[in-house]
């Protein structure tokens, strides 16, 4: 019996699939219009660190942006139900790309 042929490469992700609807927000609640998650959902924050993995700064600058976004547009929804502002942040900007990577044996901080 033969084996199932390998997968795709690590560095080589499959494409994502043209038929699928993308996983962007839906304005003005703010839900992903794939999965109907809040935006951005998980798959939504893997496409956006691919996407921007060479440029973390912009993707931080991105977020920011998003977060202003969405903080009026939910808080005009419903100001009474809107999210805290520390759970806009975790939703937003607290995933992204900021943590230091850890430094080698040998190596000065």
């Amino acid at each position: 019996m033969s084996q199932p042929p390998d997968g795709p490469a690590a560095d080589r992700p499959r494409p994502y699939p043209g038929h699928a609807a993308p996983h962007t927000p839906l304005r003005p609640m703010w839900c992903c219009r794939s999965c109907g998650q809040p935006w951005p959902c998980s798959t939504a924050r893997l496409l956006l660190r691919n996407e921007y993995e060479d440029n973390p700064v912009s993707l931080s600058i991105y977020l920011c942006g998003l977060l202003y976004e969405a903080t009026r547009d939910l808080y005009r929804l419903n100001p009474a139900g809107a999210p805290s502002p520390t759970d806009m942040f975790t939703r937003f900007v607290a995933w992204g790309p900021y943590r230091r990577p850890p430094v080698s044996p040998g190596e000065e901080c």
